[in-house]
Order: C-alpha cells, then structure tokens, then sequence
C-alpha cells in the first residue's frame, strides 16, 4: 500500500509574501494536507535557505517543496533536503548548476521593464507597472495591495549562483505562465523541458498560483501522489 505525501512546503516569490498562497492553501488543506507556508525575507539567499529548511525540517514525513518565482531558485537547492519528496514550480526558476535568476532574465529578457534598483541594494517593481507586470489577471485591488506592500528582494538572493539543483535527483513538475512578463514564458519552458518536469501551461500572469489556484493545487497533489507511488516502488 502507498503512503501518500500528506506534507506541503510553499515558497513565495520576490516582490511577494506568503499570503498569495492563501487559495492554493485552503484547496490542500481541504484535501487532506498539513500545509506550511515559508515567509522568508529575501534579505539574502542564505536566509531564505535557512528559513526554508526549517519548515521542511517541522514537518512530520515526506514533503512536496513548492515555488513561485525566485522561489523557484530557493527550491532548486532546499530541495535537496532528504525530506522532499518532489519539486513543484510555479512560473518559477529551475535553475541549473552557475546559473542565477539574474541570468536566466539576461539570456531571454522578460517583457516588464520596471524593476528597478534602490540605493541599499535591493529591487522593486515600479508601482504603476506592478499590476499590468506582475499581477494583470487577479483583481485591481489585490494587485495594488501587492504593489504597495510588496517585499524587495536583494541583489544578493537575485543573483545567488546554484551549485546544486535538487531536480537533477528528484521528481518535478513545473507550471508555465504563457502572458508572464516576469520571466519570459520562453525560459520557464527551457527549465522545465531540461528539469525533465511533468509540465502543465496556463493562460495566465506571472502569479498564476493566485488566478489559477485550483491548477496550482492539482498540480501539487499530482505530484505528492506521483512522488509517493515513485518512492513506494523503489
């Protein structure tokens, strides 16, 4: 009899907290899942590892490491973690060994031209861009919440190198946002074909897990059935 993975990690973005993933949230936790929702502070790449691994580490068994975005690189080496289970990214970056989120934007630039750089060494998203760049498909005052609350991120976490991507050795599946202006929709197709994801596409923005939740969430209990039939067989 399988096990089923009953444990789900979920990692916000840059310009992003956790609170988007409200909707994926309630969908697992109605189905059954003990859901942890990571609030890192993209201060650094360190940081976000370290408050990363501490929620995998407080979970009970065998977790479904999910990403959105720079969470997307948070995961590609988290996961590694001998607790995950399977990767999930979510309009994210699956980056390769020496690659950054700043140089997979370089090699096929995205559409937005608004991230801007402050003098502390952090990025933003120019408010009067944020909805059209980043959220254009979820309601006008959600994404102008987003816009005035939003996280920056740091060049440190922007342009922190992988060394070790955890979806070389585990389960993947990936998520294309085709209208993301974030990162070019050509990229996330390039990193999924490569990760070897199980790959879905959605007609949505570079936030797809907030206008698209019941996709985020069937994609993420594909994978945590996927993963345990994967790990029950040996």
């Amino acid at each position: 009899m399988t096990k089923h993975i009953k444990n789900v990690v979920l990692v916000h973005g840059a310009f992003a907290d956790g609170s988007g993933w409200e909707p994926v949230a309630n969908i697992l936790k109605n189905d059954g899942y003990k859901v942890s929702v990571v609030q890192h502070p993209e201060t650094s790449y360190a940081d976000d590892q370290k408050c990363t691994k501490a929620a995998i580490d407080a979970m009970g068994g065998p977790v479904v490491l999910v990403g959105h975005s720079y969470g997307g690189s948070v995961i590609t080496e988290a996961g590694n973690h001998p607790k995950v289970e399977a990767l999930v990214y979510i309009a994210a970056f699956a980056l390769d060994e020496g690659e950054s989120c700043a140089s997979i934007e370089q090699a096929v630039p995205q559409a937005s031209k608004a991230f801007t750089p402050d003098s502390n060494g952090n990025w933003w998203i120019d408010e009067a861009h944020f909805a059209a760049d980043f959220a254009a498909d979820i309601p006008p005052e959600k994404a102008w919440f987003m816009a005035i609350s939003q996280v920056p991120i740091s060049t440190d976490a922007f342009t922190h190198k992988v060394t070790n991507p955890a979806w070389k050795r585990k389960p993947t599946w990936y998520m294309v946002a085709t209208e993301d202006r974030s990162i070019n929709p050509d990229q996330e197709r390039m990193m999924a074909k490569r990760a070897k994801a199980k790959t879905v596409e959605v007609n949505s923005s570079h936030v797809a897990y907030m206008s698209r939740p019941k996709e985020t969430a069937k994609l993420i209990e594909e994978a945590a059935t996927s993963a345990a039939v994967m790990r029950a067989a040996g």
